[in-house]
């Protein structure tokens, strides 16, 4: 099936895409975020735009507010600016913020990295590849831990989010 769009749309993707371009240019990122509802269990989410241009999987972290949720992805995209390579399994730390986070690989990155993968001209299908940045509860437990104390619906585990929903 063929989209035909139409001239002012075409000038809006257009600019968005300038505009997307500049803000990596800049900034080295560009973070999406949606916010979430949480009265129907519908979680907050952010990814950053720009890092699998460096060659490195985007970053994903669900359930944060937009400002833990924007240091927390800036820092870590810089470290891979700055040449840090993330693994899944490896537990990042922090010295402004009491949590630590687990990188885990992402399944399934083109239900959710609409923005990245329109940037990159990339079908769902063929999405970028994403890490999801899981942080732990304050006891210091990772949700693959006895007692983990975040509701679920709030950091679902890798795979069992979809932005489609």
């Amino acid at each position: 099936m063929t989209t035909h769009l139409t001239p002012s749309e075409i000038a809006w993707l257009d600019q968005d895409r300038s505009r997307t371009a500049r803000t990596i240019r800049e900034h080295g990122v560009l973070l999406t975020y949606v916010g979430g509802d949480s009265s129907a269990h519908q979680t907050s989410f952010a990814y950053t735009v720009g890092l699998h241009g460096i060659g490195h999987p985007e970053l994903l972290v669900l359930g944060l507010d937009s400002g833990t949720t924007s240091g927390l992805l800036n820092e870590v995209a810089a470290r891979v600016r700055a040449g840090r390579d993330l693994i899944p399994g490896e537990i990042l730390e922090f010295a402004e913020w009491p949590h630590r986070v687990l990188v885990e690989a992402v399944p399934n990155p083109g239900d959710i990295l609409f923005a990245a993968n329109g940037f990159y001209d990339r079908p769902d299908f063929a999405s970028v590849p994403a890490l999801q940045l899981t942080y732990d509860d304050k006891a210091g437990r990772f949700p693959t831990e006895k007692g983990y104390d975040v509701p679920r619906w709030i950091q679902p585990r890798p795979g069992e989010f979809s932005a489609r929903d």
